[in-house]
Parts: C-alpha cells; sequence; structure tokens
C-alpha cells in the first residue's frame, strides 16, 4: 500500500511533465510544474494531483498508510489523470520552443 500510493503519484507527475516537455518547458521541481500546469490549463486539470502529493507525501516520508479503499480509489483517479494528460499532450501538433 505505501509504495501503491508512491507509484500513483509519480504516473500522475510523469504524465503531467510529458505535457511540459511537449510544450519545450523543463521544471524540475514537482510544485512548480504543478503550478505552472494549473496556470496554463487551469485548476481542474491538477486538483487531483495535488491531492495524490499530498497523500505520496504522507506514505513516504511519514509512513502513514491509506486505507485500501482510498488507495483504490486513488488508483481510479490516477488512471483518469494520466488518460486525460495522454489526450492533451497527443493533441499538441508541434513542440514549442525550449526555455531556459
Amino acid at each position: 500500500m505505501l509504495w501503491t500510493t508512491v507509484a500513483i503519484y509519480y504516473a500522475e507527475y510523469y504524465a503531467l511533465y510529458s505535457f511540459l516537455q511537449r510544450i519545450g518547458i523543463k521544471c524540475e521541481n514537482h510544485s512548480c510544474s504543478i503550478l505552472v500546469v494549473t496556470v496554463l490549463l487551469g485548476k481542474d486539470k491538477t486538483e487531483i494531483i495535488n491531492s495524490h502529493k499530498e497523500k505520496r507525501i504522507d506514505a513516504q516520508y511519514y509512513m502513514k498508510i491509506g486505507k485500501e479503499g482510498e488507495v483504490e480509489k486513488m488508483l481510479q483517479e490516477a488512471k483518469m489523470f494520466v488518460s486525460m494528460f495522454d489526450e492533451i499532450v497527443s493533441s499538441l501538433k508541434g513542440k514549442g520552443q525550449k526555455c531556459s
């Protein structure tokens, strides 16, 4: 259960990060990456990952383990989140300019 929470978050983060990379933005700070996507696409696109980020921190650093039902719900939300960003990235035609 502990590592499931961590894996769920990172699957979401890399889906979100693939969007940033596709538009030419490189940001290695998770909070900043999520904030940039929030500004570009709206808060509704990042609510799930923000919620799961807190649960990942609790699981990874404080060994707080969610209940099985919570983790199952996170998994379902993560599938929708990753699918949403897959669609967003797939719909982009070209790659933007790299920012330094």
